[in-house]
């Protein structure tokens, strides 16, 4: 029913604008570029453009005003936000997904068509859950709910492998050295470490089989998600609230000076908590959550004065390329 009255009449209406924007105007200019060989990679970009211009209108319309209303920290945060714009920019509106399509996708496409080869095949895991309710044809949202918790269980350990591993933090560190978050700091992230999280990510989501409608509709709900959790608002969702969804409180305590990217040893070693991104039953069932933060200072210990006062950048050029300086120093991990 719900796929009858929702779910297929909305994939049709976004289906007809992707067609309608990419015939009006992206396929003329892949054309006049000599690009006429990537029309279908450019098809697919097109749909991420407009979902990503879906995520800002509701970035703007929802969160900015949640922002104005509680905010954690007054003030503008001026050119410390600006930066951030740029990133979001950059992946909402599918330009950092367009080069992977060109430089990536290829290759994942010929290891997945080698493994075929030898018959090696992944699961098609809504088929599977068709298969444990026969008769039944509704099952479009059991199947969004399950790829959003193998995701977010994915996403989970490599946030954990992030701030484990010490040259993997390195490049993370880009992400956390924002002292001043927003709804636009999900996307503040080192463009190497974004390579190796959406590689990960797209090698799972062919073994397990994700139709490329949910797969949009899983990194769009995700990504909303976590722009909540990082805006500068001054909300949570109560005892239970707060065990089933990742709040601001929840994951601002993540970000929280010397609390949520550090090791129980203190300064300079790694570890950390409340590292879910949407689900915060990971953290509770591998023993990384805590309920008990409030709304701390967020940063890096090392960016403090009295800790040496390093610098992680203030433009997206200086970000990546002293992200690449610590992947490549013998001490890339100081936290």
């Amino acid at each position: 029913m719900l796929d009858d009255v929702l779910i297929r009449p909305l994939g049709e209406a976004f289906g007809l604008l992707q067609q309608q924007l990419f015939e009006g105007m992206v396929q003329p200019l892949a054309f006049a570029l000599g690009l006429g060989n990537v029309l279908e990679d450019a098809y697919d970009a097109t749909g991420w453009m407009l979902v990503g211009v879906a995520q800002l209108l509701v970035m703007l319309l929802v969160l900015g005003p949640l922002q104005r209303w509680r905010p954690v920290e007054r003030g503008p945060a001026g050119a410390q936000a600006r930066v951030d714009v740029v990133y979001t920019l950059i992946h909402r509106l599918g330009l950092f997904r367009l080069a992977l399509f060109f430089f990536v996708m290829p290759g994942l496409d010929g290891l997945f068509g080698f493994a075929a080869v030898h018959g090696l095949t992944g699961v098609q895991l809504d088929a599977l859950m068709a298969s444990w309710w026969p008769g039944v044809t509704d099952t479009a949202w059991a199947a969004f709910v399950a790829y959003l918790l193998v995701f977010d269980l994915l996403d989970y350990w490599i946030h954990r492998g992030q701030h484990r591993v010490e040259r993997w933090w390195a490049l993370h560190a880009v992400h956390h050295s924002q002292r001043r978050m927003t709804m636009w700091s999900d996307n503040r992230n080192h463009l190497l470490d974004d390579l190796l999280r959406d590689v990960l990510i797209a090698l799972v989501a062919r073994a397990v089989g994700v139709p490329p409608g949910q797969f949009v509709a899983v990194v769009a709900c995700t990504q909303l998600i976590e722009s909540l959790s990082h805006a500068n608002v001054r909300l949570q969702f109560g005892w239970l609230g707060e065990r089933l969804l990742v709040s601001p409180r929840f994951h601002r305590q993540h970000h929280a000076i010397g609390v949520g990217h550090e090791g129980e040893a203190g300064p300079g070693s790694l570890g950390g908590c409340n590292f879910a991104v949407l689900f915060p039953v990971w953290d509770i069932v591998f023993g990384t959550a805590r309920f008990d933060g409030r709304f701390e200072a967020t940063g890096i210990r090392d960016q403090l004065p009295e800790y040496g006062g390093r610098d992680y950048g203030k433009g997206f050029w200086s970000q990546q390329w002293l992200g690449l300086k610590r992947l490549l120093s013998r001490r890339s991990a100081q936290v």
